[in-house]
């Protein structure tokens, strides 16, 4: 390989990459949060179900 061409690429990956990266990173947070979210809400259920009884 050209010196040219590995310049390139090592421009060009991180770049590609890193928008993809933060897309990721969106979306797990997102999934984790409404996990989350799902528990919190069944603990509180649980919680009501237990003091109605």
């Amino acid at each position: 390989m050209e010196a040219t061409m590995i310049v390139a690429l090592a421009v060009a990956i991180p770049v590609i990459l890193f928008p993809v990266a933060l897309i990721w990173y969106i979306n797990i947070s997102g999934i984790v949060q409404m996990i989350r979210e799902k528990k919190a809400a069944r603990v509180k259920k649980a919680l009501a179900d237990k003091v109605n009884a």
